[in-house]
């Protein structure tokens, strides 16, 4: 089984493809906000660098959000022509998993939180489970002193990771019990993304590409900003 991993959720586009050998190839590309032009050539380029060919894909995962909504939009349209394609199911992931996933062995809790644009953070809570990590939230959106205030009325040890929580650093750097991860860990990744399908897929955890749904948590900027005028 070969899974090929997708993420273009936030500035940065992530490809990766692996199975029961785990993670065989995988790259990173942050230039802003040209996820079309850097999506195709990622994947060909992590293809070549595994060793496989595209055809032997026999699943595809996505980053299903929240984030960034074109970044989404790219990834996600892009995952479904190509499970369409090689007749492959497909797995959706969130990004505040995937963010969450790299740091599951911490007995602290953790708060993944992703920059959301307009002064707010996509985040949610976890916490470690044996075999894994639990979610204890809903995927939520709203300010870095709202997340202040949540992490403060947990009363625990936490671990925060993600690009808005070093976007808003400020905002946490002062709180007590609280560290920030640092800048390696701040995107979600197509390895965590392929590391997190392996386990899905071994228990045939598909959905149809037609079934599979981005996670906005809010409208996109446009359609705010025309309903702002029109309010």
């Amino acid at each position: 089984m070969l899974i090929l991993g997708i993420d273009t959720a936030t500035p940065q586009v992530s490809v990766a493809v692996g199975g029961h050998e785990g993670v065989l190839a995988s790259t990173q590309s942050a230039r802003g906000r040209q996820h079309t032009e850097v999506l195709a050539p990622s994947i060909e380029f992590t293809c070549r660098q595994a060793r496989i060919e595209l055809a032997e894909v026999s699943v595809v995962a996505v980053d299903l959000g929240p984030g960034l909504f074109t970044g989404l939009r790219v990834g996600i349209a892009a995952a479904k022509a190509m499970a369409h394609a090689l007749r492959a199911p497909m797995i959706g992931v969130t990004s505040l998993d995937l963010v969450a996933f790299p740091v599951r062995f911490t007995p602290r809790l953790i708060v993944a939180a992703i920059d959301a644009r307009r002064g707010e953070l996509f985040h949610a809570f976890y916490r470690q489970v044996p075999g894994g990590m639990q979610r204890l939230t809903d995927y939520q959106v709203g300010t870095a002193d709202d997340l202040a205030s949540e992490i403060m009325a947990s009363g625990e040890e936490c671990l925060l990771v993600g690009d808005g929580a070093l976007r808003y650093r400020e905002v946490f750097e002062g709180m007590a019990r609280v560290e920030l991860v640092d800048e390696g860990l701040a995107y979600p990744s197509a390895t965590s993304l392929v590391q997190l399908a392996h386990a899905r897929a071994l228990r045939e955890d598909f959905v149809k590409p037609w079934e599979l749904a981005p996670l906005y948590l809010r409208k996109p900027d446009a359609e705010a900003n025309w309903s702002t005028r029109n309010g």
